[in-house]
């Protein structure tokens, strides 16, 4: 939509700045001090501060995307930052405020004119720090309207036939509503989608949403739930309002 680049971070537990924003390329560092030393003329500051130069320099996706020398800024997206260790939220905090990473040896690296865009995702199995949220704007994504989910699954799974997929739009609902640890987000029904067009199914029948639960549910006691009468119940529902 924006016609920008897209750099991605993708967090992790033990995500950490030689990770996420710069390290030095140690290998080469050691290579041109092998170098230095057959040449008698290299004096030792010489040699520092050439080794701390940009082109020993190895950039990760926070430096990258302040990088002034890029022609458009681009979209950073930070996803899952919940799953890395808090620790981490602090190292994001000089980008977040100013756009700019301060490296030691190099000095401080800025955006230039017009930053990046930046956005952060979390799936909120830890809570991000305040420092963290004043410097965002907070959106909510929630579960998709009928219209939309199914206009999702025709572009994503454009195999499928129409009377398949109002179906599964309407079952999805249906099985959100129920009392589960793990309600099925956006990807499931696109997975159960290819799922029931590989088992070449025309339309859902219980033992095809019985056979095929593992693929929305992803705990035992939610599949526990679900199969058998109640997967048989939700589908009568389902029928009911299609052909109302």
């Amino acid at each position: 939509m924006l016609e920008r680049p897209l750099i991605r971070l993708q967090c992790h537990e033990g995500l950490d700045l030689a990770g996420a924003a710069y390290e030095w390329n140690y290998p080469r560092q050691m290579i041109e001090i092998r170098l230095a030393e057959r040449d008698a003329g290299a004096t030792r500051e010489q040699l520092a501060a050439d080794l701390f130069s940009p082109r020993f320099l190895t950039q990760r996706a926070l430096l990258q995307a302040i990088d002034p020398a890029l022609p458009l800024p681009p979209v950073l997206l930070i996803d899952e930052l919940d799953r890395a260790d808090e620790p981490f939220e602090a190292y994001l905090l000089e980008v977040l405020s100013d756009f700019q990473v301060t490296i030691p040896e190099l000095g401080t690296v800025k955006a230039d004119g017009t930053p990046p865009i930046v956005i952060l995702t979390s799936n909120r199995t830890r809570e991000i720090h305040d420092a963290v949220k004043r410097r965002c704007l907070y959106h909510w994504v929630g579960f998709p309207d009928a219209e939309r989910e199914l206009a999702i699954l025709r572009q994503r799974v454009p195999g499928a036939s129409a009377r398949l997929s109002r179906q599964i739009v309407a079952f999805i609902p249906a099985l959100r509503g129920a009392d589960l640890f793990k309600l099925p987000g956006i990807a499931e029904p696109i997975e159960w989608s290819r799922a029931l067009l590989e088992l070449d199914a025309l339309q859902l029948d219980p033992e095809t949403v019985n056979n095929t639960l593992g693929v929305l549910l992803k705990y035992q006691d939610d599949i526990a739930k679900v199969q058998g009468s109640e997967a048989a119940r939700l589908l009568e529902q389902v029928r009911t309002a299609l052909r109302g």
